[in-house]
């Protein structure tokens, strides 16, 4: 099993990436899917980073429970 708040590479064509995180609420481990298979990060290109960063409100992530906070934090 991959450790807590790891992201790692999904098999299969659902999502690009999984990570398992504890829910606060319950206390149960969750797994959290993020990202497009067929797209690639460019981060290094500036003009697009700053446009997703910009377009998923990266400046407040949300909780660990949510996909939006893992792409934000894989973009940084």
């Amino acid at each position: 099993m991959p450790k807590l708040n790891r992201p790692y590479r999904t098999p299969g064509k659902a999502k690009k990436m999984a990570v398992k995180v504890r829910n606060p609420r319950t206390g149960n481990i969750k797994t959290v899917r993020f990202g497009d298979p067929k797209m690639r990060i460019k981060k290094s290109n500036p003009a697009r980073k700053k446009s997703f960063l910009a377009r998923h409100k990266c400046s407040t992530p949300g909780p660990k429970t949510k996909a939006r906070y893992w792409s934000c934090k894989a973009w940084r």
